[in-house]
């Protein structure tokens, strides 16, 4: 029996579980459900990445599907040393698959969220490192490879439940030019598309793992073009 298999969807008591922790989020509470949290979430999002994995490399020959905490499962402690919000724990599950040779996050890849309300599903890069920065803007202003990102982007837009994301700066970036056709995107400092929806029944069973898939390739193709960026800017570096 293949992971695949093995994995028939989250527990539905991880929702009350998730809600519990929002109510009680402090450390006492969560070292009294430590189980609770392992066998609703924890176990099965490992089971999840596998099975995940298997199917992503049908499309996705490269992706790196880590079922460890730290690997491809986020963990949920919250890093509170900058935040004003001092709550210990994560109130949600987050997983994500990624491609390339370099620090996961700083890699294209498939992002999968649950909360109490809602599922979100995405890819891209949420924040470029400098280098990839660059390569992005020389990229955006490329005759070839800026019109087919623009391309992706329009294809996106018509779908209406996909969001884009990334756009940070106020102001075009110093040396570029601010009537570029499509100077919009040089506002970016990551590039990352998704869409939300309500907490779907499938989320209980193996059906889920069609449903990401499903979204994940229609999303394929920006995963693509970040890829050959990155590919270009390593082997720009390389050679610089």
């Amino acid at each position: 029996m293949t992971q695949q298999n093995k994995f028939s969807g989250f527990p539905s008591e991880c929702i009350a579980f998730l809600a519990s922790l929002e109510e009680n989020n402090n450390k006492t509470w969560f070292e009294a459900h430590k189980k609770e949290y392992e066998r609703c979430l924890l176990e099965p999002a490992r089971g999840f990445v596998t099975a995940m994995g298997d199917r992503m490399r049908e499309i996705v020959p490269g992706i790196h599907a880590d079922p460890r905490t730290n690997g491809s499962i986020f963990r949920i402690y919250r890093d509170t040393r900058f935040s004003k919000d001092k709550s210990p724990y994560k109130t949600h599950l987050a997983v994500f698959l990624w491609e390339g040779t370099g620090p996961k996050m700083e890699c294209p890849g498939f992002y999968f969220h649950f909360d109490t309300e809602q599922l979100l599903l995405g890819a891209g890069v949420y924040l470029f490192p400098k280098a990839l920065l660059h390569g992005y803007r020389q990229s955006v202003i490329h005759d070839e490879h800026g019109k087919d990102l623009a391309a992706i982007l329009d294809d996106v837009r018509i779908q209406k439940d996909f969001i884009i994301g990334g756009k940070h700066y106020k102001r075009i970036p110093k040396g570029y030019d601010a009537f570029h056709e499509r100077a919009e995107l040089l506002l970016y400092n990551g590039l990352h598309i998704g869409n939300t929806e309500p907490i779907p029944n499938l989320l209980f069973s193996r059906e889920l793992i069609n449903h990401c898939i499903e979204v994940f390739s229609i999303l394929l193709p920006l995963h693509q073009w970040l890829v050959s960026l990155a590919q270009r800017t390593t082997h720009h570096d390389a050679h610089s």
